[in-house]
């Protein structure tokens, strides 16, 4: 995978102190590494980027998030009612999963809430549900006929969600291959003011859209030949249907 580089900090800037430096005591740090050399774990902001270009490095373009995709795995895209591209699951022989980026405050700690929110949901709908201390902190689990897990983390105005959907025996696997995704995924925020939970849009790279309208089209032929009428999957839906859709694969 093709991990980011975080822009070196200038400390001086952020505290308004300017650093004292004698050159004849000390000498040029000329072994050192710089900041962004090093690999960091992400997911990173497309600021991090010195260039934006290079965060679509081995990464899946989808607008709002810029997501690495495990070798092998299919993608699945899911429409709204209007025929708009709402979520992009990654398929893999052990489920799929999917990673959406939303609008969320400064001060973070949206994801919290949120979680508190699914567990309530899957709770009432009668799933057995836990929550587990993750990789990037709570991670909330739901267990009925297959399993859920929503990742969740709170970035710089914005929150990522992730829905993971397998069976009793995948579920570890694919939620590791999910982590791993996470930590190298990056989101494209924007400047434009939004309300805070507002769903990022996902913009499909050109070949999956043509490919889309191109089976649209077809469906339609289909349809006013008689043949049946297409469905779609909103990603409006509940946490107890997105439970279900990991056995139904809708």
């Amino acid at each position: 995978m093709a991990f980011g580089r975080r822009k070196p900090k200038d400390d001086s800037l952020a505290t308004g102190i300017e650093p004292q430096v004698n050159a004849a005591a000390e000498p040029p740090q000329t072994e050192a590494e710089p900041a962004y050399d090093e690999e960091l774990e992400g997911p990173f902001d497309i600021d991090d980027f010195d260039d934006p270009a290079a965060a679509e490095t081995a990464r899946l373009d989808l607008g709002s998030v810029l997501i690495p995709t495990p070798a092998g795995a299919q993608l699945q895209v899911e429409l709204t009612e209007g025929g708009i591209p709402s979520a992009v699951w990654v398929v893999t022989p052990n489920g799929r999963y999917t990673i959406a980026a939303y609008a969320a405050p400064k001060t973070g700690g949206l994801w919290r809430e949120v979680a508190a929110e699914l567990a309530d949901s899957l709770r009432k709908d009668g799933a057995t549900v836990t929550v587990q201390d993750g990789r990037w902190g709570r991670e909330v689990v739901g267990v009925a006929s297959g399993v859920v897990r929503f990742i969740g983390i709170d970035g710089y105005r914005w929150m990522i969600r992730c829905v993971v959907n397998g069976t009793l025996e995948s579920i570890d696997a694919l939620t590791q291959q999910a982590r791993e995704a996470l930590a190298d995924t990056v989101v494209r925020r924007g400047n434009t003011p939004l309300p805070v939970r507002t769903p990022l849009p996902v913009r499909l790279p050109e070949p999956m859209a043509t490919q889309l309208r191109e089976a649209a089209a077809q469906q339609a032929a289909a349809q006013q030949g008689g043949g049946a009428p297409p469905t779609r999957r909103s990603a409006r839906g509940s946490a107890m249907q997105q439970l279900r859709s990991s056995t139904t694969g809708g």
